[in-house]
């Protein structure tokens, strides 16, 4: 594949129907991990494009050994195969790697009310009273919205998220990890 795919986007009004209908049906596509946001959403559908008559969607996982990655490629496969004719190849661009700055802002609301801190959401500095290797930015619970949150387990429901829990409202979370 050509190009940095790293800002692709779905098409705007104007552009060919086909293609438009490609890009709704992948925004249809739930992640399974995490069922409340669409894997456009979360960025990891990075391009559509068609050669002739194959149509080539490129996916970047969020992680390189994802175990959700054979479910996402299987729902592309059967929620394109509805809608257009031809030949579908999946192709998997682990460069570059998957970031939490793709991740769109629909999609860290929906994280947010669904009680997931999303990445970056309201971050700050851990206390200067830690040493510096132990320092971890506070992560806004989801609930409450208070910074006082501790980590409970660096690897949460799946690999992409922690385990926290905030001080205040005594709740637990997940944290989908920034990287």
């Amino acid at each position: 594949m050509q190009g940095d795919t790293r800002t692709m986007s779905p098409p705007h009004a104007g552009n060919d129907d086909a293609m438009a209908s490609v890009w709704r049906a992948l925004g249809s596509i739930v992640d399974p991990e995490i069922p409340v946001v669409s894997i456009v959403e979360l960025g990891i559908v990075r391009n559509v494009a068609r050669a002739g008559h194959e149509w080539i969607i490129t996916l970047t996982p969020t992680y390189s050994g994802c175990p959700a990655t054979r479910v996402i490629e299987a729902d592309v496969r059967a929620a394109v195969a509805r809608i257009v004719e031809g030949p579908l190849r999946i192709v998997t661009a682990l460069s570059p790697p998957w970031s939490t700055d793709w991740v769109a802002p629909e999609a860290r609301r929906k994280l947010a009310d669904a009680g997931i801190a999303p990445p970056g959401s309201g971050n700050r500095p851990a206390s200067e009273t830690r040493p510096l290797l132990f320092r971890r930015a506070a992560v806004k619970c989801p609930n409450c919205g208070s910074l006082r949150t501790e980590e409970l387990s660096r690897f949460g429901s799946t690999a992409c998220k922690s385990q926290y829990r905030c001080l205040d409202c005594r709740e637990p979370f997940d944290y989908f990890k920034p990287h």
